[in-house]
């Protein structure tokens, strides 16, 4: 279950709502936890998780490891920050910011070199599920996203898939379990049919998309989702420690 913080919660918030997470009893046998503070907020994070099984991870990254590239962060300063992953290619990122899916390729790339896994983000627009594009967006972003893994013909199995679609994200829709089934199927033939069996069936795919505490059961039952990439429900304690206990009957 990885919490995606986007631009939010000040030092003094961020601080209160880790110290309820990490003081929380989960079974960490049977779920992990991310937490994906902004930037700013990373240090402390890393301080307060020392210690637990709680993962953390950064927003975003630049691919080169250092240079002229003012308000960019590096994959080795997320790694000296404390971060183990990365979310990369986040609709938001596409969308407000331009990021190509070659660009997310180029940072996939660097990301894995220096040993932080990537969170990939890919998903379509309420035009195009509209058109019933869904399937051929998802395809190229793939086919682009991971283009450099494609090439070699080899991912690493920690590497994590986020399908979020863009009309659920922030809107109060969610993608109904079957919809969101039939597209992480989808992504598991693609992984199988590009890295073989064993890789494909291994890396986990993540749904995000107005994740609450009252879906997370019938997202998380579907045979291919593995887990949620969650954003505002994962500001508050209460709701976060909701999801990530799912189990509980």
């Amino acid at each position: 279950m990885a919490a995606n913080w986007k631009m939010n919660l000040s030092l003094d918030e961020a601080r209160d709502l880790l110290n309820g997470i990490k003081s929380a009893t989960i079974d960490y046998n049977r779920v992990d936890v991310l937490v994906a503070p902004p930037f700013t907020t990373l240090q402390l994070a890393h301080t307060l998780l020392t210690d637990t099984d709680i993962l953390l991870a950064g927003q975003n990254m630049h691919w080169e490891s250092g240079g002229a590239f003012t308000g960019e962060v590096s994959p080795l300063m997320l790694k000296e920050a404390g971060c183990d992953h990365v979310i990369l290619g986040h609709s938001e990122r596409r969308a407000l910011f331009f990021e190509t899916s070659e660009i997310v390729n180029r940072k996939a790339a660097a990301a894995i070199e220096v040993g932080l896994i990537p969170i990939v983000c890919i998903g379509e627009t309420l035009e195009e599920r509209e058109e019933e594009r869904t399937f051929d967006i998802i395809e190229t972003q793939l086919n682009e996203s991971l283009k450099n893994s494609c090439k070699k013909g080899n991912l690493p199995q920690s590497v994590i898939i986020a399908y979020e679609p863009v009309w659920a994200i922030g809107t109060g829709k969610t993608a109904t379990p079957e919809m969101a089934q039939d597209v992480h199927r989808f992504i598991r033939r693609w992984l199988i049919e590009n890295f073989g069996q064993n890789t494909g069936e291994t890396i986990r795919t993540l749904y995000g998309g107005s994740v609450k505490p009252d879906n997370i059961k019938e997202l998380i039952s579907q045979p291919d989702i593995d887990g949620a990439l969650i954003g505002g429900a994962s500001l508050k304690a209460d709701s976060f420690l909701s999801i990530i206990r799912f189990y509980e009957e």
